[in-house]
């Protein structure tokens, strides 16, 4: 029955080809889904005669997208806009990359589509809270191999930690830590344990009840100990006591509630082509050249995020030194343009000819650096031909106001994207 069902889903797929260029042109042009016309507007940088295309290419609500992708991680993207380029620019089977993975939308959106999921990510984390997704165990083996854990035993646990956990919550998350550290050096850490740890890490801190911590900031960040004291004693709260174990299957059965019979058996296809990396997103030899279809990704901004930092509960739960993760962090623009450059011109090897990136970018420093203007020249340098700028925008401003309004200072509800294809 499954070789049957294989068979019907790669026939169906020779029938879905990608939009040429032109086709998605027009395409953009004519949107009109959310009922607004698309505006035209000039790129700000006269060197470069390219459009930029305003519209809602894309919903803003926040729950639209597929269960599997309701894992937090700072900076990431709607699953919506690699759905978006994905349906119109790739057909079934085609390798869709992204070389800043982070939690992992792209790779998800891909495998859910019958496309190949690449990523690249500097930081371990990203491995983990991805490839679990990619191929999901049955919920009945993720309880059992819980109830199998001693999680109440007696250990040794960090003192400091108890600023977020309840002693006896240290405890479980302790013993859990223990045991996936022991399978992974043992070389044992099966589908099962690999899901848990993905939980897990994810379930560590939070602000409501299906966090293992205390309330603290958002659960896509991890402030210091000294940070949550203060928190602790503005709120004069003390951290209740929670079920690792019920934290775990709740948040797994929530992360599995859309998985249909037809999307596990697409993604268990995908994931057996998927190929994850851990490393540098301008050298990736493990990437054959003129493979890839498709580029979607968000690189690190400037100066805006503090991936170690806020990693730093994470990488203990999985004994990664965050301090060895070199994480690009740029403060001068001029540097942060170099090191794009460079990623472009390791995209342009993997892509196949005629292949696409879109590039999602921002504005910084108050609306002061568009990013987009910084992207052009870089790609364009890296042999790479920019082609638009699409703003998906919500919130649907005056287009006269585009270049510097306050919604988009903010980076309210909006998204840049710079088109570019390999020639």
């Amino acid at each position: 029955m499954a070789a049957l069902q294989t068979e019907l889903y790669n026939k169906a797929d020779t029938s879905i080809r990608p939009l040429s260029y032109e086709e998605f042109l027009g395409n953009i042009v004519r949107f009109d889904e959310f009922h607004k016309e698309t505006a035209v507007l000039e790129f700000p940088n006269p060197d470069f005669d390219i459009p930029v295309y305003v519209n809602e290419f894309w919903t803003s609500r926040q729950r639209a997208a597929h269960s599997l992708h309701e894992v937090s991680y700072r900076a990431c993207f709607k699953p919506q806009l690699p759905r978006f380029f994905i349906e119109r620019l790739t057909r079934p089977g085609d390798a869709v990359y992204d070389p800043f993975l982070g939690r992992g939308t792209t790779a998800i959106e891909a495998a859910l589509l019958g496309r190949t999921p690449i990523g690249t990510d500097v930081n371990p984390l990203s491995e983990i809270l991805v490839a679990p997704r990619l191929s999901p165990p049955p919920l009945d083996a993720v309880s059992q191999r819980l109830r199998d854990l001693p999680l109440e035993a007696a250990c040794k646990t960090r003192n400091d930690l108890l600023t977020f956990y309840h002693p006896n919550t240290l405890m479980q998350i302790t013993n859990l830590r223990d045991y996936l550290l022991a399978e992974q050096d043992a070389g044992s850490l099966d589908a099962v344990d690999r899901w848990i740890r993905m939980v897990a890490t994810n379930r560590l801190t939070g602000h409501s009840p299906g966090f293992f911590s205390v309330y603290t900031l958002p659960p896509n960040q991890a402030v210091t100990v000294e940070r949550q004291r203060g928190i602790n004693r503005n709120r004069k709260q003390t951290p209740p006591e929670r079920d690792v174990r019920l934290s775990i299957m709740k948040k797994s059965r929530s992360l599995l509630s859309q998985l249909n019979e037809d999307d596990a058996e697409r993604m268990r296809e995908t994931s057996q082509e998927a190929l994850l990396i851990t490393g540098s997103s301008n050298n990736t030899p493990g990437i054959a050249s003129d493979s890839v279809s498709l580029v979607i990704t968000s690189p690190p901004f400037l100066d805006v995020v503090d991936y170690q930092t806020d990693n730093w509960l994470r990488c203990w739960f999985n004994g990664i030194d965050a301090q060895s993760v070199q994480v690009w962090q740029f403060r001068k623009p001029h540097e942060w343009q170099t090191a794009m450059t460079s990623v472009f011109i390791e995209l342009r090897r993997v892509l196949k000819p005629g292949g696409y990136v879109a590039f999602e970018v921002g504005e910084v420093r108050g609306g002061k650096i568009l990013l987009e203007s910084l992207v052009v020249p870089a790609a364009a340098e890296a042999g790479l031909e920019p082609l638009m700028v699409l703003v998906n925008d919500q919130v649907f401003t005056k287009t006269s106001n585009c270049w510097g309004v306050d919604n988009l200072k903010k980076g309210t509800n909006t998204n840049r994207i710079v088109l570019l294809r390999k020639s």
